[in-house]
């Protein structure tokens, strides 16, 4: 039977993790160094923490669900622990595309991150439609790359990555660089400033006297519109004349020229991902 080691299990995000490995076909042992995580995991997954050094040792893999700035430091401090042949499967890109997982040629690195449910896949259950992160009832996709290690181990890892996101509806397998363009340079550096810059957008209508659930209701329901046209989802759609000249009359004024090489190019995704690790 697979035994997994997962680290910060009374986090957040651990708790998520160490929930959606219940009554699934591994053996986890469940790694806390806090006070408060601790009580945590015991309170909401019902579970004892495991000693670190004796999980890691007795690991096949290694789940590591701690901050993305800790990943490098944290594997540093664990490596010679880990036995040869094991997997090391982290939730984020940026450590080990910034170069700060530690050298161990006989341990594989595996890399997986969720792309959260998507926003057009309906569903008439209301707790999957309220699922917005994932991991709990709305069906999502996954993102994975095997670092290094041999190609068996890309299948070990997946199934591993496929429960703890579960439901997962579609699995990408992509590049480690692949992973590291999607997040933080498309997801977080291009959408979430975008989201931001449109809920600043629609407060500053509201400061001009537009009632506030009006200007939200007109946002939001544009919003599903304007991004179901743009993807193609729904392709009888089409932006209208004045729509059209409004987004061209406005891309001078809201965004710097090349703005798409300079946050794509793989030297500003590296400053990024360096950025997060320090």
């Amino acid at each position: 039977m697979t035994r997994i080691a997962l680290l910060g299990a009374g986090g957040k995000m651990g708790v998520r993790l160490a929930n959606n490995l219940k009554n699934t076909a591994y053996t986890v042992d469940h790694v806390e160094v806090s006070d408060e995580g601790r009580t945590r995991l015991r309170a909401e997954v019902g579970v004892e923490p495991v000693d670190q050094p004796t999980a890691i040792a007795a690991a096949d893999i290694i789940l590591m669900a701690v901050p993305d700035r800790l990943i490098g430091k944290i594997a540093h401090g664990f490596i010679d622990q880990v036995k040869p042949g094991a997997a090391l499967i982290v939730l984020d890109a940026a450590a080990p595309y910034a170069g700060e997982m530690p050298r161990r040629d006989d341990v594989t690195y595996f890399c997986t991150h969720p792309c959260h449910p998507n926003i057009f896949e309906v569903t008439p259950d209301v707790e999957a439609q309220r699922d917005f992160f994932g991991g709990i009832k709305g069906p999502q996709g996954i993102v994975c790359a095997l670092i290094q290690g041999p190609e068996d181990h890309y299948q070990l890892c997946e199934d591993v990555a496929k429960i703890i996101y579960g439901p997962v509806a579609r699995s990408h397998r992509c590049t480690l660089e692949n992973i590291a363009v999607l997040e933080p340079a498309l997801s977080e550096t291009v959408a979430a400033t975008m989201t931001v810059a449109l809920r600043d957008a629609t407060d500053r209508a509201v400061s001009m006297g537009v009632p506030r659930d009006a200007a939200h209701d007109f946002i939001l329901g544009h919003l599903k519109i304007e991004l179901a046209i743009a993807f193609g989802i729904f392709p009888e759609g089409k932006f209208s004349d004045g729509a059209l000249l409004a987004i061209e009359n406005a891309k001078s004024v809201i965004f710097q020229p090349d703005w798409l090489v300079n946050v794509f190019s793989l030297d500003a995704v590296k400053k990024s991902v360096r950025d997060i690790c320090a």
